[in-house]
């Protein structure tokens, strides 16, 4: 295995320890405040590994199957775990996971429909901008300490978040119609 998919696998298993980070409050570990400063290093962590196994991959041209399938699903788990918490700590308002999750699990579905028929959908321009959208929104939102410039910030990169979610998603589809010709 290649170092770019060990960071991929390494990434997945940082999860855990994010969603663990954020219940230490809940379990009188260290206080709300603390759990989120934690949480939002872990997540920033694994983040800078998903830019890196991908800059290590095309640098060293390690780009394999494997890193084109779990790299993607490796950060659809992570922004899903941290955006399931963001729901959970009052932060984001419900429609804005469904929004980002439904595309997820849209692209997903979309790239299982291709692995059928033996195609890999790597991840594109607009899906790449999205991810970096919503690594940069969870760690903002998830420290914002109701500093008005903060939470501004936060309301600013969640609609962006939406709204590149919804944009790549359409892209995704045209990019890829061909797919659905033969079902």
């Amino acid at each position: 295995m290649n170092l770019p998919n060990k960071l991929t696998i390494g990434r997945v298993c940082m999860i855990p320890l994010f969603v663990v980070s954020l219940h230490g409050a809940g379990w009188g570990w260290y206080d709300e405040i603390t759990a989120r400063i934690i949480a939002a290093s872990i997540f920033i962590l694994a983040a800078l590994t998903d830019f890196l196994d991908g800059y290590l991959a095309r640098k060293l041209n390690l780009i394999s199957d494997f890193g084109k399938f779990m790299d993607p699903l490796a950060d659809k788990v992570l922004v899903m775990a941290a955006m399931v918490y963001l729901l959970w700590l009052g932060s984001i308002p419900p429609w804005v996971l469904v929004v980002v999750e439904g595309r997820e699990f849209l692209i997903a579905g979309l790239r299982m429909l291709a692995a059928g028929k033996g195609i890999v959908i790597s991840a594109g321009f607009l899906g790449k901008i999205k991810t970096i959208a919503q690594m940069v929104m969870i760690p903002v939102v998830l420290v914002n300490f109701d500093h008005p410039a903060a939470y501004w910030t936060g309301i600013v990169l969640i609609y962006a978040c939406v709204a590149l979610s919804i944009v790549s998603a359409v892209d995704y589809m045209w990019r890829n119609r061909h797919i659905f010709k033969s079902i």
